[in-house]
């Protein structure tokens, strides 16, 4: 088993385990095989030093930094890290001007790394732009969002964006066990490393940091005291990001494939994560118009009941009334004949001539109107055989069926 050369250097001693672990060689980055693995097109472009500009868009943990410290490494060039919290414009101009001198004077180049990139403001991105264009500083951006919504489309265009995922427990295993053989006077139980790995959901950096802590604690990691360190799983949900959307998104296609199962899964998963329960409530208010409708009517009562009683009760008793309505929910019939018969309408509107509204339907509110013939023969019954001779709809549009009744199916 590889040991990173990082791990055993003095200046380091100090550093979160997390940070010493970090990888000096390709060979030691577990992970990300999709881009990194042999003839794979970043390898390429590490192992040749022909670099352009990067987007790092992943989850935390998933070795973006490391990845970033890589790069560095291989193509010899000047590592410069930058938060986006912390640091403003007149760093970045800083950063670049030295970048500048060193490229004239040494012929080295600078790698610009810009953590959470997303964090920087259009101003604050712009700074980046001349810079990379002319090839003063290499820019590496790493995010935990959708760099399509987060960095502007400029920078976007003159980088290349490399998706990383979650590391897979298999990962986060070798990691834990990589990084344990360092204390030879602890003692780690199998279930204990198992425990954090399972509970670090993909995080290296939340893993190793949980190893950490039981390292601290004790000289024998056992389940108990991983347990301890773990305290609770680390969940990744940015309220603002794709895993907001697809979270939901989940969890509204569950409901609409009729499985209370997966249902209750993605709700669970959006109140551990401290999702608003009122949005919540909210989505299923709007599905149980949408996607329910006149299949079943109470569908929408129940909804807007839970709405308000979520309002009322507040968390953590209003995850039971969201269950509630979940699974009433998703085991309700469906049907769409509503909502697709609003869309074909408003189609028409958009792709048909705007005929005048029928002279029968028209308000008679003066005796001019009335002579001109507005509400003609119109008159309130639940004779069938009368209203099948009145035209409710525009000349051009008459005999359109836009609503099929679910019942009649």
């Amino acid at each position: 088993m590889n040991k990173p050369d990082l791990f055993n250097s003095k200046e380091n001693t100090f550093a979160p385990l997390a940070e010493r672990m970090r990888p000096k060689k390709l060979e030691e980055f577990v992970g990300q095989e999709h881009i990194l693995g042999k003839g794979k097109p970043l390898r390429k472009m590490i192992e040749k030093g022909n670099l352009s500009s990067i987007i790092l868009w992943g989850p935390p943990g998933s070795g973006k930094t490391s990845l970033a410290s890589l790069i560095a490494h291989y193509t010899k060039s000047i590592f410069e890290q930058f938060s986006a919290v912390t640091s403003g414009v007149g760093d970045v101009r800083k950063i670049i001007k030295e970048a500048e001198d060193r490229l004239k004077f040494n012929n080295t180049r600078t790698i610009l790394f810009v953590d959470e990139i997303h964090r920087f403001n259009k101003a604050q991105q712009d700074a980046f732009l001349p810079s990379v264009e002319d090839g003063t500083i290499i820019l590496i951006g790493a995010t935990t969002e959708n760099p399509s919504f987060e960095v502007n489309a400029p920078l976007i265009s003159r980088s290349q964006v490399f998706v990383l995922n979650a590391l897979d427990d298999k990962d986060v295993s070798i990691l834990i066990r990589r990084a344990s053989v360092y204390y030879k006077k602890h003692k780690f139980d199998k279930n204990g490393l198992d425990y954090i790995v399972q509970k670090s959901n993909g995080d290296a950096r939340t893993a190793l940091n949980a190893l950490e802590l039981a390292i601290y604690t004790s000289k024998h990691v056992t389940l108990k005291v991983a347990e301890e360190a773990v305290q609770q799983k680390a969940i990744y949900y940015d309220k603002k990001g794709d895993w907001h959307y697809d979270v939901i998104s989940a969890f509204i296609k569950s409901m609409r494939g009729s499985d209370p199962d997966a249902s209750l899964y993605w709700l669970a998963r959006m109140i551990k994560a401290g999702e608003d329960p009122v949005f919540i409530a909210r989505r299923m208010v709007i599905f149980a118009s949408e996607d329910i409708s006149n299949a079943q009517p109470t569908a929408l009562v129940v909804a807007t009941s839970t709405m308000q009683a979520v309002h009322m009760v507040g968390m953590p008793e209003a995850g039971i009334i969201l269950a509630q309505c979940a699974t009433y929910l998703a085991t309700a019939p469906k049907s769409r004949v509503s909502y697709n018969g609003l869309i074909a309408a408003m189609r028409d509107i958009d792709e048909k001539r705007l005929e005048p509204v029928p002279i029968q339907l028209r308000n008679a509110v003066t005796n001019l109107m009335k002579d001109i013939g507005y509400g003609k023969d119109y008159k309130w019954t639940d004779d069938k055989k009368f209203q099948e001779n009145i035209e409710f709809l525009p000349k051009n549009l008459q005999g359109k069926k836009y609503y099929q009744n679910p019942k009649k199916n």
